[in-house]
């Protein structure tokens, strides 16, 4: 399980995704994880995950590698299913034992519930799969720019939320590593009831944080060697620039937005 979650991965690619500008993909996926929540029918969630499945297909990563990164979340995915079926109540009753009845409107909500977290995963891992660490650090520093009115040091801010989504893949290979050497000493990490299972973690978490510490002092001991200042006059190799496509993905999105709207307005709502 460990192994499957993909948050904060690159997949290099050549496709029209991967060449959008990256100030345009931030601004389009928050924009789109926006308009997932505006959605009240089932045709206005059809058309986001109809806008999810194409957008996984312009961008040419493998479907195994986004189906990889909804594994995390099956665990989610059916205890939501599971609370939405049995505790939301009304229209026709499919099934009922003593206290416990499965209703139309249940059902109904809990497919909904999924598709949405579905869709919400999709569409925000191929932030990460399409966009370099480098770049997405420096379309956060220009989108947050406005906020330097405020004082506040934007190139920092951005710096550190990239770093952190950078190094999640890392964590998960030194948790794998640290799982595997546990076993090895004959350690059982799998049997038990959960509270056995929270202790055996415990020496799983102590070098963790032993490692993650000291990747950290590296990483702030290689930067200040190299005389990193941070953002004040520092230059970028690639210079972003707006052009046909990235007006287009925003058109694009602005359609999904207005279609999102319309459908909500025609067609009953689920929740």
């Amino acid at each position: 399980m460990i192994r499957d979650i993909t948050i904060g991965q690159y997949y290099p690619g050549k496709s029209v995704l991967h060449r959008l500008d990256p100030r345009v993909k931030l601004i389009t996926t928050f924009w789109l994880i926006i308009v997932i929540f505006l959605c009240k029918s089932f045709f206005s969630l059809g058309l986001i995950a109809l806008t999810a499945v194409i957008t996984a297909a312009i961008s040419r990563v493998p479907p195994k590698m986004i189906l990889k990164s909804l594994k995390p979340i099956v665990i989610i995915l059916i205890f939501t299913a599971v609370l939405n079926v049995f505790y939301v109540q009304g229209g026709e009753t499919y099934f009922q034992w003593w206290k416990i009845a499965v209703t139309e409107k249940g059902v109904n909500t809990a497919v909904f519930t999924m598709v949405r977290i579905i869709s919400l995963v999709i569409i925000s891992s191929l932030l990460t799969y399409t966009t370099t660490p480098t770049m997405l650090t420096d379309a956060l520093e220009r989108v947050l720019s406005p906020l330097k009115v405020f004082k506040i040091k934007v190139h920092t801010l951005a710096m550190m939320m990239t770093l952190a989504l950078r190094f999640i893949p890392t964590l998960i290979e030194e948790i794998d590593r640290i799982m595997n050497a546990q076993k090895a000493r004959g350690a059982d990490l799998e049997s038990g009831g959960i509270i056995q299972r929270a202790k055996a973690l415990v020496p799983i978490f102590v070098p963790l944080m032993v490692s993650s510490f000291r990747r950290a002092y590296e990483l702030a001991f290689a930067m200040t060697c190299r005389c990193y200042t941070g953002g004040e006059g520092r230059t970028r190799m690639k210079q972003m620039k707006l052009c046909l496509r990235d007006f287009a993905a925003i058109f694009f999105c602005a359609a999904v937005t207005a279609g999102v709207i319309v459908l909500n307005f025609y067609f009953d709502a689920v929740i």
